[in-house]
C-alpha cells in the first residue's frame, strides 16, 4: 500500500498483484460538492517489520469552512488496517458531505458477489455491478466482504454513521464508492461551530483456505518484485482492430478570431469537425458566423450544440430562417436549457424545423455527466445517437486519480451500449476540467479575479496533459465510441496558444503562439484518420499507456509516461523510427511544431528509455 503524507490519501492496498482496496481518503465538500484540500501537518511515523502506526493532523480552510481532524492509521501483525477519523468544526457552515470514503477497485470488484453487512445486523448477498449503477447499489452498509484472491476474504467495516455505496463509474472514477450520509437526507446540511465527528474503517482477511488463499498471493509479489529490469511491457492483440473514430475540436470560447498559424496548424490535425454551442435564447448570430468561418477555414464540418428553452418553437423557427440552406453541419445536438437530459418533446420540435435545411443526423442525451443519461435515458426512438460528456476531476484532481480514470471512460461507452443499442455513442467534449458545475446548489460556476477560472487546468500545457489525452483517445476508441470531441481549439482551454498569450501568464505560463504538447498526440493521430485501433496492454497501466494505429501497411506506437521518472518499455518485436518529446526537448518542439515534426530522430528495436512524462512515437518498420 502507498500512503500518501501531503493529503492523508491511502492508495492501492494489495494482496500480491491484486487491490483488495483502491483508496481510503477522508473528504470535506461544500455545498455545492466543491472538495476543500487538505492541509497535513503533524506526520508522526513508527515503522516496524511487520507493523505500522501514523499520527497526522489535517485542516480543511476555504472561505466559511474551517474543519480539522486527528488522522491514525494503524497497521496490525495479522494484515487488519484501521483508519480513524476525530474531527472538529472550527467554524459554522454547509457542508454535502464530511467524513473517510473507501474505493473499492473496478477491474478486481465489477460483477463480482459481495456480502453486505447492514446497520441492524442482517446479511445481503449481492455483487458489485458490472454495467454502470445508475443508483446506489448498497444502501444502509456497515460492512462490505467480497472475495480479494481465491481463498481469502476481505471485510471493509464503518464506524460511526450510516454509509452506502455508489457507482463512481458514472463520474469515469474507476472505482465503487463508500461513503457516509445517505444522499436521501437533505443536504447541504449545517455544521454547528464544535460539532465534532468520529469515524473509523477496518480492513481485514480471513483466509477460508490456507493452501491456495495468503500462499498464493506471495509467489505473484515476487514475481511482480523480478520482472527483468523493471520493464513494463506493452504487449498487442493483433486480432482485435476497430475503427479509429473521427476526432474534432471546440471553437475556442475566448471570441478571438484564428490568424494565418493557427489555421495552418489546426489543419494538420485533421480535425473531423468542430463543436459550437448555440444558445437560442441568447443572441447566438455572431458565433454561428464565427463558427461557420472557422469550419471553411479549417476545411471541416460543424458539430452543433442547440440549445432550446421552454420557447423552442419560436425559436427553432427564427434560427432557421437565419441559418439558411444546407449549413455545413455534420450532426444536431439537442438540449433544453432547464433539462439535463433531454426530453422528447424538445427533440422532436428540433427535426420538425432543422429538417428544411439539413439532412444530418438529430441526437441528443446530456451536456453533462454520463450518470445523468445513466439515471435518465434518452427518448431512443427519437434520437439518431446518444451524447454525453467526460472530464476526470469530478471527485479528485491530484496527477494518479487523472489517470486512474482513464479504463473508466470505456466502460462508460459499454454501458451506453447496453442501453441504447444500435444507437451510435457521441462522447463531446472531453475536457481536463468540468466546464461548469452540473450539481451546484448554490452559486458555483462564476471565478475570482485574480485566479485561473474554474474550468482551466494548467496540465493543459503540460506533457502529462499530452499522456493523459492519449490514453483517454486509447480507452474511448478501444470501446467503439462513433466519435469524440476533445478540448478548444486556441487558449488555455485548446490545444495551442493564442498570438496574444494567456491572460494569466504567471498562473497559466504558456508561451504566445505556441503549440501545447498534446497538440502533437492529435497531429499523430490525424496521420492515421480512417484507419484503426489495435487493442494493446500495459502491464503497468498507471505509469505508461500506449495506443497503436495501424492504416493499410503502416502502424505507429505512441506511448505516454505518467510517471516523474525514467520508465523502461519493451514492445515484443517491434523496431522502427522514433520521434520523442520530454522536457529536454519541450522548448523547441512547441516553438517549432512543424521543424520537429518534419523528421524521426531515433531508431528502436525492441526497448526505450521513456522519459518522465515522456511521450514517444515509434513507426514499425514493415518487412
Amino acid at each position: 500500500m502507498i500512503f500518501e503524507p501531503q493529503s492523508g490519501f491511502l492508495r492501492y492496498v494489495k494482496l500480491g498483484e491484486r487491490e483488495v482496496v483502491r483508496g481510503l481518503y477522508a473528504a470535506v465538500r461544500d455545498r455545492n460538492w466543491g472538495t476543500i484540500a487538505p492541509q497535513v501537518s503533524n506526520l508522526q511515523t513508527h515503522i516496524k517489520e511487520r507493523s505500522f502506526h501514523l499520527q497526522f493532523d489535517v485542516t480543511h480552510r476555504e472561505d466559511e469552512i474551517h474543519f480539522a481532524w486527528r488522522g491514525e492509521l494503524i497497521g496490525q501483525v495479522d494484515s487488519t488496517i484501521i483508519y480513524r477519523f476525530d474531527g472538529i468544526a472550527k467554524s459554522t457552515f454547509k457542508s454535502n458531505r464530511i467524513g473517510l470514503c473507501v474505493l473499492h477497485p473496478m477491474k478486481e470488484c465489477a460483477g463480482q458477489s459481495c456480502e453486505i453487512l447492514h446497520t441492524d445486523g442482517s446479511l445481503e448477498n449481492s455483487a458489485f455491478p458490472d454495467y454502470i449503477a445508475p443508483h446506489q447499489p448498497f444502501c444502509d452498509v456497515r460492512a462490505i466482504t467480497h472475495e480479494a484472491s481465491p481463498g481469502v476474504r476481505a471485510t471493509v467495516r464503518r464506524e460511526g454513521d450510516t454509509f452506502e455505496t455508489e457507482d463512481q463509474r458514472n463520474w469515469t472514477d474507476a472505482s465503487f464508492k463508500t461513503y457516509n450520509r445517505p444522499l436521501a437526507l437533505p443536504f447541504p446540511f449545517e455544521i454547528k461551530c464544535g460539532t465534532r465527528i468520529e469515524q473509523s474503517i477496518t480492513i481485514s482477511l480471513d483466509v477460508t483456505n490456507e493452501n491456495v488463499g495468503a500462499r498464493r498471493a506471495v509467489p505473484a509479489l515476487d514475481r511482480a518484485r523480478h520482472v527483468p529490469n523493471n520493464e513494463i511491457v506493452i504487449s498487442i492483440d493483433q486480432t482485435q482492430a476497430i475503427p479509429l473514430p473521427p476526432i474534432g475540436l471546440v471553437m475556442a470560447s475566448h471570441n478571438i478570431p484564428l490568424n494565418e498559424t493557427e489555421i495552418a496548424r489546426l489543419k494538420v490535425l485533421s480535425p473531423a469537425h468542430l463543436r459550437v454551442d448555440i444558445k437560442l435564447d441568447e443572441e447566438y448570430e455572431s458565433v454561428w458566423r464565427r463558427a461557420s468561418e472557422e469550419a471553411f477555414q479549417l476545411e471541416t464540418q460543424l458539430e452543433v450544440a442547440l440549445f432550446v428553452s421552454d420557447t423552442a418553437e419560436n425559436q427553432l423557427s427564427q434560427f432557421v430562417k437565419f441559418v439558411g440552406e444546407e449549413p455545413p453541419v455534420t450532426r444536431w445536438m439537442i438540449f433544453h436549457c432547464d433539462e439535463k437530459v433531454t426530453s422528447q418533446t424538445w427533440i422532436e420540435l428540433a427535426r420538425k424545423n432543422l429538417k428544411h435545411i439539413s439532412s444530418a443526423p438529430i441526437g441528443s442525451g446530456t451536456n453533462a455527466y454520463f450518470t445523468e443519461l445513466n439515471r435518465e435515458h434518452p427518448p431512443l426512438d427519437a434520437v439518431d445517437f446518444v451524447t454525453y460528456s467526460v472530464n476526470p476531476q469530478v471527485h479528485a484532481f491530484d496527477d494518479l486519480s487523472l489517470i486512474e480514470t482513464l479504463p473508466a471512460q470505456a466502460q462508460t461507452v459499454r454501458s451506453a451500449q447496453q442501453f441504447a443499442p444500435g444507437k451510435p455513442i457521441i462522447v463531446s467534449p472531453i475536457t481536463l476540467r468540468p466546464r461548469y458545475n452540473a450539481d451546484a446548489t448554490g452559486e458555483a460556476n462564476s471565478s475570482t479575479s485574480g485566479e485561473l477560472p474554474r474550468n482551466v487546468d494548467t496540465r493543459q500545457l503540460s506533457l502529462l496533459g499530452a499522456g493523459w489525452t492519449l490514453g483517454s483517445i486509447k480507452h474511448l476508441a478501444q470501446g467503439n465510441v462513433a466519435s469524440l470531441t476533445y478540448y478548444e481549439t486556441t487558449g488555455w482551454r485548446g490545444v495551442l496558444e493564442t498570438e496574444e498569450g494567456s491572460p494569466l501568464p504567471n498562473l497559466f505560463p504558456s508561451r504566445p503562439g505556441a503549440v501545447f504538447p498534446l497538440y502533437h498526440v492529435f497531429a499523430d493521430i490525424a496521420e492515421f484518420a480512417g484507419g484503426k485501433v489495435l487493442f494493446s496492454r500495459s502491464s503497468e497501466p498507471l505509469k505508461v499507456e500506449s495506443l497503436v494505429l495501424q492504416r493499410g501497411d503502416k502502424s505507429t506506437f505512441m506511448l505516454a509516461n505518467f510517471t516523474a521518472i525514467s520508465q523502461k518499455v519493451r514492445i515484443k518485436d517491434v523496431s522502427g523510427q522514433v520521434r520523442l518529446l520530454s522536457k529536454h526537448n519541450i522548448e523547441q518542439v512547441l516553438r517549432e511544431p512543424e521543424r520537429w515534426r518534419s523528421k524521426m530522430t531515433d531508431t528502436f528495436s525492441e526497448i526505450i528509455e521513456l522519459p518522465p512524462y515522456g511521450f514517444a512515437r515509434i513507426d514499425k518498420e514493415n518487412k
